[in-house]
């Protein structure tokens, strides 16, 4: 990686000091409207401060997505009280949450979701452009994250040139670009080979070295033990591993 990477520095929410937590879950459900209705999550209590790196470990259908969709500002819960850096999830509009997620939450996800027809660097910058951020020093903020992940080399190829572990450590600078407070790691190695799947997990341990604040989600064990800190979901509820 880049030998003179520099610590990530998170901006803080509206409503955020050094001793707010990133993210405080409170008796978090979520119940879907099926017949009979699904409780995918039940009663979840969660708080990450800055710089933790938590594992969030289940099976399929243990309500790990729903969890991570939460938590993502991607879906709200029935029930509960989701707090991201001090900040109410509960009372924003869809517009001032689309905007909170963008400027607070970098994604990682199993698919890589670069666009084939664009360049590495246009796709990491892209993802400014979606946030709204100022054109001036995109390109140099693009760059710096690429040297950040060290694939700053192949900033001109494109994603279908690259191997899955080069095309997952392009999507890492791209969550990276708008320097998140959080970042959220759905199933990151699942699409990998051991040796990719090393790579990535160093480049997280170097990451949170640095002061990142991030949830993994995985079903993958050896994954899970790469995180300092450990929890598993089982029929939606979230218990602390000792």
């Amino acid at each position: 990686m880049g030998p003179e990477a520099q610590p990530i520095a998170a901006p803080f929410g509206a409503g955020a000091t050094v001793d707010t937590p990133v993210v405080e879950l409170r008796a978090v459900g979520r119940t879907y409207g099926s017949d009979p209705p699904v409780e995918a999550l039940r009663g979840v209590d969660l708080t990450v401060q800055r710089g933790d790196a938590i594992a969030i470990v289940g099976p399929s259908g243990s309500g790990k997505s729903t969890l991570l969709n939460i938590v993502g500002c991607l879906d709200r819960p029935t029930h509960g009280t989701y707090l991201i850096e001090g900040t109410d999830t509960v009372t924003l509009g869809e517009g001032e949450l689309a905007a909170l997620r963008g400027r607070l939450i970098g994604f990682v996800f199993q698919t890589f979701n670069l666009l084939a027809h664009r360049t590495v660097l246009e796709n990491v910058m892209l993802a400014e452009v979606y946030v709204g951020r100022s054109r001036e020093g995109r390109r140099e903020r693009a760059m710096a994250a690429l040297e950040r992940v060290g694939i700053e080399q192949r900033a001109d190829f494109s994603p279908g040139k690259l191997s899955g572990g080069q095309q997952q450590r392009v999507a890492i600078a791209r969550a990276l670009v708008g320097s998140p407070s959080l970042l959220l790691c759905d199933e990151p190695t699942g699409n990998l080979d051991s040796v990719n799947s090393a790579t990535v997990l160093t480049l997280f341990e170097e990451l949170v070295s640095d002061g990142m604040t991030m949830l993994l989600i995985t079903h993958d064990e050896s994954v899970a033990a790469r995180m300092p800190r450990r929890t598993s979901i089982t029929d939606g509820r979230l218990t602390e591993d000792s």
